[in-house]
């Protein structure tokens, strides 16, 4: 993996620990080891996909800590729900930077678009409102690629 990658995913999970903390949970190796999947992860992963991939590793680690830990970091702005993205349910984006999520209605896949309009966007927000803004995300549904192919033919 790229260097700069690794040390970026790496601040990223540092980061969240660090406002776990702030918030007053425990880091128990359990919400580590949540914070590290979602640290390192680009599917935007619901919170069964989370307790299904560190359940091996985590036996007694409970489908409620999954989703106590991604609510209070939601609630502090350093995951944002995406909402119900297909059969998997509420999905989670860990990449609290602005930028377009694009969600296939067929195969469910979630994808980033960076967007220097959203950041425009979520400034001119701020100076007009006057919010301290936490986060935001900006969510369009429709066919990817691959899928428009496979409707296609």
């Amino acid at each position: 993996m790229d260097t700069k990658l690794t040390q970026t995913l790496e601040n990223s999970s540092l980061s969240l620990a660090q406002a776990l903390k702030r918030a007053g949970l425990r880091l128990t190796p359990q919400r580590l080891a949540i914070l590290r999947l979602l640290a390192d992860s680009r599917e935007h992963p619901s919170a069964q996909m989370i307790h299904h991939a560190l359940l091996a590793e985590y036996p007694s680690l409970s489908l409620a800590t999954v989703y106590n830990t991604l609510e209070t970091l939601v609630e502090i702005g350093l995951v944002n729900d995406l909402g119900s993205v297909g059969p998997e349910g509420v999905r989670y984006d860990a990449d609290a930077t602005p930028h377009v999520n694009l969600a296939c209605t067929r195969c469910h896949r979630v994808i980033d678009l960076p967007s220097h309009h959203v950041r425009h966007l979520e400034e001119e927000i701020a100076a007009q409102s006057g919010y301290a803004i936490k986060g935001g995300r900006v969510l369009y549904y429709g066919l990817c690629p691959e899928c428009q192919k496979a409707t296609s033919q």
